[in-house]
């Protein structure tokens, strides 16, 4: 059932990295509900208050988020998609302002350590933490901040009607977040897949897992990842949370047939079509008002 505005949960406030992978995934005509948790993206959905949920899954600095994998098994939706958003961070102010008058930095505390190299070169900023990006710059729009930038992505910059001093602050260029996209039961659309996204254990023995890992290299299949939790409660026992891709239907088949010797409480979390787009990674350029106060420094 294809839905002509979808009603997409998302963990923070508009303009979030959240919010830009929905707008990405389903387009500009997408309703985006905003979370204070990931819990509750997963209960706005299971009240029908929402179509699908975004959620990060894991980061390429940071790992895996692995709270989110006990919501996948808790909740039980399945996951239908994914997309991987490069982080892009920005620094932006009320325009006008001019970065000479600058005094305070506040963003989400991942986000401010991703840019250490940028404040190694202004040690005299103050560094302010905050739960959410585009929150930071919500509140310099609302309180008119003249002395405040925020760290945030371009979707902030532009909706809370914010100048960007500076593009691409972050260190590492290269850095992108996984999202999973999740929805009901019955909303799941029945398409052509490559990617399955799956959770089983296996027995305290010796070989167990390599056993199963050993089949999927057998039919062919390519293990993109995998991640084990403990089980609450059960010494040495453990979730084995596992995304596979193949080129043919076959291969898939076949190996779940196989693997399901060897497993127990097997689950498969979602069939879906992997994200292939490539993501362009630009250098960044420093905007003309920072170079020339750069400038001026190195002068004084």
């Amino acid at each position: 059932m294809k839905i002509e505005r979808p009603r997409v949960a998302i963990q923070g406030i508009r303009a979030s990295f959240h919010e830009e992978a929905a707008l990405r995934y389903f387009g500009e005509n997408t309703q985006t509900i905003e979370c204070n948790s990931f819990k509750q993206t997963f209960e706005t959905l299971k009240n029908r208050e929402a179509d699908y949920v975004v959620m990060a899954i894991e980061n390429s600095i940071a790992g895996s988020i692995l709270p989110n994998y006990t919501l996948l098994l808790d909740y039980g939706f399945p996951v239908v998609g994914e997309i991987y958003l490069p982080i892009q961070l920005h620094l932006m102010a009320l325009p006008g302002v001019k970065f000479e008058d600058i005094k305070y930095v506040t963003s989400h505390p991942i986000a401010l350590r991703q840019c250490v190299d940028f404040f190694d070169e202004y040690p005299h900023l103050k560094i302010v933490e905050s739960n959410d990006t585009a929150a930071c710059a919500k509140r310099i729009r609302e309180e008119q901040l003249t002395d405040t930038v925020a760290i945030a992505n371009a979707l902030a910059a532009k909706l809370y009607g914010l100048d960007v001093l500076e593009r691409r602050i972050e260190s590492n260029k290269k850095n992108f977040t996984r999202f999973l996209i999740l929805t009901h039961h019955d909303n799941v659309e029945k398409k052509s897949s490559n990617k399955a996204s799956l959770c089983f254990q296996v027995s305290n023995k010796v070989g167990a897992l390599a056993k199963v890992l050993n089949i999927f290299a057998e039919e062919g299949v390519n293990m993109s990842k995998i991640q084990s939790m403990p089980i609450l409660g059960k010494r040495n026992e453990y979730n084995f949370y596992v995304d596979i891709e193949w080129d043919e239907p076959k291969q898939y088949d076949v190996s779940i047939r196989q693997i399901l010797k060897y497993t127990h409480n097997f689950n498969i979390l979602g069939e879906y079509e992997r994200h292939d787009d490539e993501l362009a990674t630009p250098k960044p350029q420093k905007n003309d008002r920072i170079r020339k106060y750069i400038n001026i420094r190195r002068n004084i």
